[in-house]
């Protein structure tokens, strides 16, 4: 059967992607950093979806490792794999990030770089191949650097707009590449966070996803009613933007 590449199956998002495509019958290899929850929802998926499910090691954070542990998940789908998804992501905590190199470091490096150094291995391995896809878990923080999030927002815009050259790269080799701009969804990383609304669950994301994979798009607000609420935040004039509190 077809497999696919779930990158941070410790996510919700990414769970709730894997389970689409586990309910369509596709083989999944799953990464994370934590060997033990990764070996528990493999085991779940191939108990509830009756689907090959193998977990494989990956931590955005450790990029010697990153070429060896990919690697390792190409060797797992045994040449079948279509493409994979990279829900990679951390908010982090933008006052400590503004006083703690550490932190602004782990933010960045976990949204941006991190994501980065394993996109440009699958991308090799894709164009290698003349096909299949990449759907890249970005953010509508990306689209508008705010005062309570700009560490985030900052390492999702650079995201994108590295996705937006990768995508003109590999487009010729018949690869697709889909951006995937999230609102607020309800997972452990935004629980408890103040000021959010308009959220959505992971599940209704993770069928978004899919469906706009199968579609070929290449980028995708989710809710889509995001689209338009970040079309009328990129018109706010700066010299109004910056008197706002949000």
């Amino acid at each position: 059967m077809p497999t696919v590449l779930i990158m941070g199956v410790t996510s919700a998002i990414g769970r709730a992607v894997a389970a689409e495509f586990a309910g369509r019958r596709y083989d999944l290899v799953l990464t994370g950093r934590d060997p033990e929850e990764v070996a528990a929802w493999a085991a779940d998926f191939t108990f509830r979806h009756n689907v090959r499910a193998t977990g494989r090691l990956f931590d955005a954070l450790e990029f010697p490792s990153h070429v060896a542990a990919i690697e390792s998940c190409f060797e797992a789908a045994g040449g079948a794999l279509e493409g994979a998804v990279v829900s990679i992501g951390y908010l982090g905590d933008q006052a400590l990030a503004e006083r703690d190199p550490a932190e602004a470091g782990r933010i960045l490096d976990t949204n941006f770089t991190g994501c980065i150094s394993a996109l440009n291995i699958l991308a090799n391995h894709f164009e290698r191949r003349r096909g299949g896809f990449l759907a890249v878990i970005s953010s509508v923080a990306g689209d508008r650097g705010r005062r309570k999030n700009y560490f985030y927002g900052a390492a999702k815009a650079g995201l994108s707009a590295y996705l937006q050259g990768l995508r003109a790269r590999l487009f010729g080799a018949g690869v697709r590449v889909i951006t995937v701009k999230p609102g607020f969804v309800d997972t452990a990383m935004t629980f408890g966070r103040p000021g959010l609304f308009l959220v959505a669950s992971p599940q209704s994301v993770g069928r978004g996803i899919f469906k706009a994979i199968q579609r070929g798009q290449d980028v995708v607000y989710l809710p889509w009613f995001w689209r338009p609420i970040m079309l009328a935040a990129r018109a706010i004039p700066e010299s109004v933007f910056k008197r706002l509190s949000v």
